[in-house]
């Protein structure tokens, strides 16, 4: 009863020490999350990383438009589209652009590459020591904390020099499907009650080959699969300096900080529902819906059901409907639009069609009855989780590996901007938070 007691009047101290008025933060005209009151994102850098582009401001008024993702002047669409048409896997050549700045041409492309392939297989004694002593339920905490493990073989880890900054981000970027698909692995004999199976790696398999070949039982997969995980992959490979993982690694590069601290931080944001962990939670929802909806064809039904999302009485009572909105596209998510495509084809004339039709259901239904419940008509479109989920279980991966998936490939985004923080930033990032706690006179402890 006493501990029972301890408990509740901790849990009480913990509410009553952390709340802050709202009305304060718009006294001091705090900007929230770093965003405007429009929702805009506060400018806190430059970079010629990337360019997220979703509106426009036209005479101080913020006015929606299609989406467009733009990796070192190049449109998502185009680079996706021309590897696509010349049916080759880009995602190493999406890696070299980002770290590089240009498109490699067919001799740099094979030697990066193969670079990539000799830089996979994992130090001495790592996958004993470091992961399969110490499984984790959750592969992104497996991974971050793999990640952090990577500095102890490294022979010299604080070298801030840029060819070793290189050298380790491409080493890390490499590595770390192995790592993913290991720490799967692990999780499934000790946590599921299932048979390991560890593949040894094949040398000349593009990182998407190299993942479904490491997960499948029989290593099998054809061709399109390993295509449509690479267009996956080079969809999710960068987004920006302002989303909550890639600027983690900025504040932390800032610091002065060793690559590997910045890079797991990076691991640890993107894992938060409110960002890469999304996927998971639109997959959550997804089968919610499926369960309650009894006539998937029926959109009065399914927008009935939609409402009791949004008014907090059904799945997790968020109000919140996954997959919908983003911070920054209005009108389109650019990734959304090609995954929706490929999730169509591969959909089509499959068991899976049917939930192909009843998530683009719910993407028509919810900005009316968003602009139903709120009362005005904001744009808003599908983001890249509402159909990544889909693709992933179509492709036969399974859910614990759809948001370390997403790690995977942004690890390439994380490196460039590290660069580019190291060289450019010089200053380390530190926001002001204003007190608004009073001072107070210390009481000794006999008079409390």
């Amino acid at each position: 009863m006493a501990n029972e007691t301890a408990r509740n009047m901790l849990y009480q101290k913990f509410v009553a020490n952390n709340a802050i008025d709202p009305k304060l933060y718009e006294k001091y005209t705090v900007k929230r999350g770093l965003r405007n009151a429009d929702g805009t994102g506060v400018m806190a850098g430059l970079t010629n990383i990337c360019n997220v582009h979703g509106y426009v401001i036209n005479e101080g008024e913020k006015s929606p438009i299609d989406g467009k993702l733009i990796f070192r002047g190049y449109n998502i669409q185009d680079l996706v589209e021309n590897a696509v048409k010349e049916n080759r896997f880009a995602y190493e050549e999406i890696v070299y652009l980002l770290l590089m700045g240009s498109l490699p041409t067919h001799e740099e492309l094979a030697a990066f590459s193969e670079l990539m392939d000799e830089n996979r297989a994992l130090p001495q004694n790592f996958f004993e020591d470091m992961i399969l002593k110490a499984p984790s339920r959750n592969i992104m905490n497996k991974m971050g904390r793999a990640l952090l493990s990577l500095y102890s073989y490294d022979e010299n880890p604080e070298n801030r020099s840029p060819e070793y900054e290189m050298a380790t981000a491409i080493s890390i970027i490499s590595k770390l499907p192995n790592i993913m698909v290991s720490a799967y692995q692990v999780k499934k004999r000790v946590y599921d009650g299932e048979s390991m199976i560890m593949h040894p790696l094949i040398k000349g398999h593009s990182t998407a080959e190299m993942i479904l070949s490491a997960l499948r039982t029989d290593r099998k997969f054809t061709d399109e699969e390993a295509k449509l995980l690479d267009i996956m992959l080079m969809l999710h490979a960068e987004h920006g300096g302002g989303n909550n993982s890639t600027f983690t690694c900025r504040v932390l590069t800032s610091s002065g900080t060793d690559p590997y601290s910045a890079y797991s931080a990076a691991i640890g944001s993107l894992k938060g529902p409110k960002h890469g962990g999304a996927n998971i939670k639109v997959c959550e929802m997804f089968e919610c819906i499926k369960e309650n909806v009894k006539n998937w064809e029926d959109e009065g039904e399914v927008a009935d059901f939609l409402r009791k999302i949004l008014d907090k009485q059904a799945f997790d009572r968020s109000g919140l409907i996954y997959g919908m909105g983003h911070a920054v596209y209005t009108l389109s998510d650019p990734r959304a639009v090609i995954l929706k495509a490929n999730a169509r084809k591969l959909a089509e004339g499959t068991e899976y069609e049917r939930e192909f039709n009843l998530l683009e259901s719910i993407e028509r239904l919810t900005p009316e009855l968003f602009a139903e419940k709120k009362g005005d008509i904001k744009a808003m479109c599908a983001n890249v989780d509402m159909y990544s989920g889909l693709v992933y279980r179509m492709l036969g991966i399974p859910g614990d590996l759809f948001t370390p998936l997403f790690a995977v490939s942004r690890m390439a985004g994380w490196c460039a901007h590290r660069f580019e923080e190291l060289v450019t930033g010089k200053r380390i990032i530190r926001p002001a938070y204003k007190s608004v706690m009073k001072e107070k006179v210390y009481i000794p402890i006999d008079e409390r």
